[in-house]
């Protein structure tokens, strides 16, 4: 009975390290959500849970080999890295000279690192942390649209969607094809408040200074073009 109560002590202080990891990773995983990544909150969360989890389990299920002089508390947290480097790698996407996702993998690298600390119990240094990696993804981002001009090798993304009548439709589609070099991804579908339109979406590399601008001037030479919507993207 004596060692019930105990164990009920350790898992309660446990739950503690849980609820802030879990809160933790949905600080990290709403920035992601909100920038229209594919990870975003439930996996952020996840990782963090997960990482959490087991370190806890690394320092506290195996009692009997704790002073054992092979105990290495930290051999299974040490798996973490390799698990995470599976999930990261399916986040980094490859089109072209373009390379996608290597921001959203180093959050989940990060997500996991500060589950580590939660279940530590570095509670402070993983609060800390996690308002650094968010205060990153946010205020640089901020600051590279600002102050950093946007070479080949790092473009700005932009989403175009734009309606055209059923008709020519698909004149627009292969035009838009020929004229726009850098597009990476590209649909079309019939709009659902118009019947005798189509809507046509793509995404594509600007290397422009002006790329809005740019834009505008080039889909306003293609006709049949009506309802120009541009959307930037970030990593």
């Amino acid at each position: 009975m004596e060692a019930f109560f105990s164990n009920l002590i350790i898992e309660k202080s446990m739950l503690l390290d849980i609820l802030l990891a879990i809160i933790l990773g949905f600080a990290i995983g709403f920035e992601r959500e909100i920038t229209n990544k594919w990870a975003g909150l439930r996996t952020h969360m996840l990782v963090c849970l997960g990482s959490c989890i087991f370190t806890l389990l690394s320092i506290h299920a195996f009692p009997v080999y704790a002073h054992s002089p092979q105990a290495d508390p930290a051999r299974i947290a040490a798996q973490i890295l390799t698990g995470i480097g599976f999930i990261g790698g399916g986040t980094v996407l490859r089109h072209g000279y373009s390379i996608y996702g290597l921001t959203t993998a180093a959050t989940l690298w990060i997500t996991a690192s500060i589950g580590m600390a939660c279940g530590c119990g570095f509670t402070s240094l993983a609060v800390v942390c996690t308002v650094l990696a968010v205060g990153t993804l946010v205020l640089i981002r901020i600051f590279e649209k600002q102050y950093i001009h946007k070479g080949s090798k790092n473009p700005r993304k932009f989403k175009v969607s734009f309606y055209s009548s059923q008709q020519a439709a698909d004149n627009v589609y292969t035009m838009i094809i020929d004229k726009f070099k850098s597009i990476f991804e590209i649909n079309k579908t019939k709009s659902n408040s118009n019947e005798g339109l189509m809507k046509i979406s793509f995404k594509l590399d600007i290397y422009d200074n002006n790329p809005v601008q740019a834009l505008h001037k080039e889909l306003n030479a293609i006709e049949g073009i009506e309802s120009v919507s541009i959307q930037e993207l970030y990593e």
